[in-house]
Formats: structure tokens, sequence, C-alpha cells
């Protein structure tokens, strides 16, 4: 959608056009899966893709909201003295629960707004459009109130909400690539302390291919609580010989030393993937900052490998979206990135055979699943920001 599409929406909806623009990316992670509830280190970045919010403080104490992805729920109507959530505001609920919890923070909202959203993330492809919205909204509210709060409050609080207003119990990872991503950067994140590592990622003569499985996502909860139950049965018998508070402090040789404690198999193969993807974050921070892609595309394929054979979170879409990328010339590394069973995985593949490549794994995609998955070409941008009349939307 173009800035002079925007605008004429705003003004339609809205009846004004007085507004200011904000923008907050999507994420993927580089690598680094399912060791954020382990306590362990993760390898975000923020992408080009993201939720655009048009803003204008009102006079009043009313909040209007309208999204151009939702257009079917319409015009979405509260009042800043009523900011409980309601399932009839359905997605809205985000920007609700932003404003919520920074006037329980203690910071000064004293004015309706109107709002007007558009987001260019794909719809339940794991790229975290949820995150990207309270983000939007806290910057949006920082700016027009002249709120004197840090990037990593404005973070914590998109995290409650997601938690505490939605009530889905995730980490903090979403909230912090997408507030504070940098624009050809990725983040090595330790989950326990948010101490956070940039490490260059110079993608000169590559592009980073998101490719959509399309799969509904119906396992993804279901065994995502089940992998974390068996990850928190394993630490509490690791507890018992070991001095370690999360999974995620265990090294390759201490786990090779108390792995037979584990009550079975299974379980051990659960913790060797958190033991080995942890350890592969800091080797990705290594091979990055020594400028070899090639070292990081390695990374990749191995974290695939342990997601489908020690974590089983892949499953038939998912390999073969990689498996198939694996195959293709020019291609640096590919692995899932989510929760998995379902959602997108990434490719890192040379310039010159990207439309070699979408053809080539859609085709085979296709053939094997029955269904088309769909491919975007995503750069590693900025955080959420206020946008100026130069930037280039």
């Amino acid at each position: 959608m173009k800035k002079e599409e925007m605008d004429l929406l705003f003004q339609e909806t809205f009846d004004h056009n007085d507004y200011r623009l904000f923008f907050a990316p999507g994420r993927i992670n580089l690598i680094g899966e399912h060791t954020d509830y382990n306590g362990g280190h993760v390898f975000p970045c923020a992408i080009t893709y993201g939720t655009y919010a048009l803003v204008s403080k009102r006079k009043d104490n009313a909040i209007r909201l309208y999204s151009e992805n939702f257009p079917e729920e319409g015009l979405i109507e509260f009042d800043l003295t009523n900011l409980h959530y309601d399932t009839k505001h359905s997605w809205a609920n985000y920007a609700k629960g932003m404003i919520n919890y920074l006037k329980q923070a203690g910071y000064k909202i004293e004015n309706g707004l109107d709002i007007l959203i558009h987001g260019n993330i794909p719809n339940g492809a794991g790229l975290s459009s949820s995150a990207s919205i309270e983000l939007v909204i806290g910057i949006a509210l920082e700016k027009l109130f002249n709120l004197d709060i840090e990037r990593i409050e404005i973070v914590k609080i998109g995290q409650q909400v997601e938690n505490n207003f939605i009530g889905i119990n995730s980490g903090i990872m979403d909230q912090f690539a997408i507030g504070m991503g940098k624009k050809d950067f990725g983040m090595l994140l330790n989950c326990q302390t948010l101490a956070c590592e940039y490490a260059p990622i110079q993608l000169h003569q590559h592009h980073i291919v998101i490719m959509n499985t399309n799969k509904r996502r119906t396992l993804a909860d279901s065994k995502y609580n089940e992998r974390k139950s068996e990850c928190e049965e394993a630490l509490e018998v690791l507890k018992k010989v070991t001095n370690i508070s999360f999974l995620g402090e265990l090294t390759e040789g201490m786990f090779e030393n108390v792995k037979n404690y584990l009550p079975n198999e299974i379980i051990q193969r659960r913790v060797q993937h958190v033991v080995s993807e942890n350890s592969r974050t800091l080797k990705a921070l290594r091979a990055l900052k020594a400028n070899d892609l090639h070292e990081f595309g390695q990374l990749m394929d191995a974290s695939h490998c342990s997601l489908r054979d020690d974590y089983e979170v892949t499953g038939k879409e998912l390999d073969t979206l990689v498996e198939t990328a694996w195959n293709q010339k020019g291609v640096i590394g590919a692995r899932m990135t989510g929760a998995g069973f379902g959602g997108c995985a990434i490719a890192i593949v040379e310039k010159e055979q990207v439309e070699q490549f979408i053809d080539k794994v859609g085709a085979i995609y296709k053939e094997k699943i029955g269904y088309e998955a769909t491919f975007y070409v995503a750069s590693i941008g900025d955080g959420a920001r206020e946008l100026t009349e130069e930037e280039d939307k």
C-alpha cells in the first residue's frame, strides 16, 4: 500500500488528514530455536516487512482504530477510560493493551487517538505481526505524548501485553527484536539477562528468502507445550546433579557428563537440541563477526537437523522446503524458523539465483505437499520508529 493510498484511506476513515506515521518491523529468528524459554540465547533480526500506523491525537477521550488488513472488522471504537480486554475488539486489543499498560505504569496519555493500521507481514506466517502492532503503538504513544521512556521499557510492556492482556505465554524475543533491531545487524540476545550483542550481517551478494509453508499451524501450540514440559522435567532432574537454573546454562561438555541421569532417550534428545542450539548461537556470533557467511549457513543447516531429529518440531512441510532449498544452486544455508509444525523457513540465497530458487523450490513443494508455498525476499531493517518524509516506504 503506497503512502498516497494510506493518506486517502485515513482521510476517508477519520475525515481529516493530520497524522504522524510510525513503523514497526516483523522479525525472523536466524538461529536459536526453542532456546528462549530454556534460558539460552536467540539470534533474531528485524526485517523490512512490518506494520505502519498513521496516528493522530484527538481532543476528547475516544480511541478509534481501523485496520486495512481487517476491513470486515470495520471501525473499532472505545474510550480512554475503558481499556479492558474485549473479544469483540479482536486485533485492536493489542493496541488497547499497550495504552492500558503504559497508563498503568504511570505514563500520561490524556487524549484519545485516531489510528489507521496497515501491515504487510503475512498473517499466520510466524513473523510476529502481533508484537509489531504492540511496538508500533508503543512508539507512537511515546512520540505523540512526549513520554520519557526507555526503549527497553516499551519492549517489556509489549511482552506484558502479550502475556497478561492477550494471554499468550511467549518470551521477549519478538518485542526485543522489533524494538531494538538495527539495519544489517543480527542480535545475540541472552533471554535470561536481556544482554544483547549485535553482529553485522553483510548480505551484499545474497538475499534472505522467507518461505511460508501456508500450513495451518494446528499442532504448534500443543507440541510447544509438550516440549516445554519435557524440558522442565529434564531441568528438575539435572538440578539435582548440577548447579544450573536453566537448561541454557549447560555447555556441551557438561551435558555429556550428566545426560545419563535423564529418564529416557527422548528427554535426552530434547536437551541435546537445547544445548547444541544454544552453542550454535554463540558460534554464529563469531562467524558473523569474522564475516564468514558460509560458516553461518552451515550452522543454520545443523540447526534445522537438530530441530527435525532431536526436538522433532519440523514436520513434512518445513522439511520439504528446507531439504529442497539445500539442493539449490547459490544457497548458503536454510532452516525452519519459529515454533515449527507450519509457519516459515528461511534461506540465504545468492541474489542472481533467487528467482530460479523460488521457482524450483515452489514447484517441488507443490508437487510433494499438494498446495503452494509463498516466498518473500526480505532485508534486515531497523527497529520500530517514526517515519520521516525522506524514508522510502
